[in-house]
């Protein structure tokens, strides 16, 4: 009879504790660099490129991170966040994913770095954001 009085109450107390540990949806992690960032117009151009380079509108910073993956809903894991250099790891359904490093010079000034599978094939590129006006 004790053992059974023992083990209800072990199964009421595991039953509270589990009750209480619960964890609510993780909240996206704020990211210093990125809202230290002017927002407005930016040009990504590779490094000596005489190109015009790709514009983009930086409302969200976040876009940085997933330039391969723009406009899709990807998981992210912070690897490194220091109030100059971010790394992030990113995965976008069952295959495509990228690592990406935005490294900060200015509030309008940064190096970007990311490789990963885009569509089963890999890419690398290092591009210059720079912030060029309004949007």
């Amino acid at each position: 009879m004790k053992g059974v009085t023992l083990i209800k109450a072990i199964s009421a107390s595991a039953a509270a504790f589990m009750a209480f540990s619960v964890s609510a949806p993780a909240q996206a992690p704020e990211l210093a660099l990125l809202n230290s960032l002017q927002k407005g117009e930016w040009t990504l151009k590779a490094r000596g490129s005489d190109n015009g380079g790709q514009k983009v509108c930086l409302g969200d910073p976040g876009i940085l991170l997933q330039i391969k993956h723009s406009g899709v809903a990807c998981s992210r894991y912070v690897i490194q966040d220091t109030p100059n250099s971010i790394r992030v790891s990113y995965k976008c359904g069952s295959s495509d994913h990228g690592v990406t490093t935005i490294k900060r010079e200015s509030s309008g000034l940064v190096q970007i770095q990311s490789q990963g599978i885009e569509g089963n094939a890999p890419f690398s590129f290092s591009v210059e954001g720079r912030r060029t006006g309004t949007c």
